[in-house]
């Protein structure tokens, strides 16, 4: 009952939206500020009614509304609350091209820290169904925040870009995103924190069998961070490097390693363990064939030379018989 009265409140303030949009001889332009406040008030209507479609389309007429009168941070708002719906009806791909819209309304309004937090908002809520749509979310906030310089921020939102491309298998693309991850906590003074990239960095170079490009990372970035994590990017290097299995599997289980993000943990589970420099001379070694030695015929008995060559005749079986007598004869 209370459904059924919310919805019609909600029709009543549609019509009068419409009413505001419509000219006449007296009214030559349309009122686009008050029927974007009626499409708000039908929305709110809407969403208690549980009518989310409508609810949904009655904020897109408000941005629209808002559009014409250039109010973009308004017109922003009530996309991000179209987004807030489109969750609830679990339409996840119809939230990034919102979002999108979203980021430039509040861009063009002069907001650009809104802008970033309003694509993160939407990757937070599509990262599980749509990994890849997410990354790109992300990935523009890096943008929209450095375009005013703000490397905190940056390293913010690459942490996350990073941790989806490790879970997408995109190794070269993550390591270059964890790099720059590095850079922004450089540049912001977070110096703290790049000893947990660096780590993250060194596994992905192990993951893909590089440990050369692990050694090099660490010579780059090793003179920043804390003493603790820089300690376990060396063990890691160093037992990979020695081609030492046991002190690679100690490396792999360290505390620091399993409370990193799920995405980076993992990855102790797939990276190839050395096979060490015993086993490979084992395998590189040939296999021994047995020598056969003969035996010269000079030495070899008369006997056993007639015997090895079929002569089925016994030596001891005295002269042969005659043939027939008329052959004789």
């Amino acid at each position: 009952m209370a459904s059924a009265k919310k919805a019609a409140e909600a029709a009543e303030h549609i019509l009068q939206a419409e009413k505001f949009l419509k000219t006449s001889f007296l009214k030559w332009k349309p009122d686009f500020e008050l029927a974007a406040d009626s499409y708000e008030r039908a929305a709110t209507c809407y969403k208690t009614a549980k009518d989310l479609p409508k609810c949904r389309d009655c904020h897109y007429k408000a941005v629209d509304c808002y559009k014409q009168t250039k109010s973009y941070f308004s017109a922003a708002k009530n996309l991000d609350q179209a987004i807030l719906i489109l969750r609830e009806m679990k339409e996840w791909k119809e939230i990034v091209p919102v979002s999108h819209k979203a980021c430039q309304l509040y861009q063009e309004y002069g907001s650009p820290d809104t802008a970033a937090l309003s694509l993160d908002k939407a990757g937070k809520i599509i990262e599980q169904h749509l990994p890849e749509e997410a990354l790109n979310l992300y990935s523009r906030a890096i943008e929209v925040v450095m375009i005013e310089e703000r490397p905190r921020q940056a390293a913010e939102y690459a942490t996350k870009c990073s941790r989806l491309l490790v879970k997408l298998g995109k190794y070269d693309e993550a390591i270059n995103m964890l790099t720059r991850e590095m850079s922004y906590q450089i540049s912001a003074g977070n110096v703290a924190n790049v000893g947990r990239s660096l780590v993250a960095l060194v596994l992905v170079h192990l993951v893909r069998e590089d440990v050369i490009a692990a050694g090099k990372a660490l010579e780059e970035w090793g003179g920043s961070g804390e003493q603790q994590e820089l300690q376990v990017a060396v063990q890691l290097y160093s037992a990979f490097d020695s081609e030492d299995a046991e002190q690679a599997k100690m490396a792999l289980a360290d505390p620091f390693i399993r409370h990193m993000d799920v995405e980076f943990s993992k990855l102790t589970r797939i990276i190839p363990l050395p096979k060490g420099f015993d086993s490979l001379q084992a395998a590189a070694k040939p296999t021994e064939k047995k020598s056969v030695v003969v035996e010269s015929p000079e030495l070899i008995d008369d006997d056993e030379l007639e015997n090895e060559f079929g002569n089925t005749q016994p030596k001891d079986a005295g002269p042969e018989e005659p043939e027939d007598e008329d052959e004789l004869c």
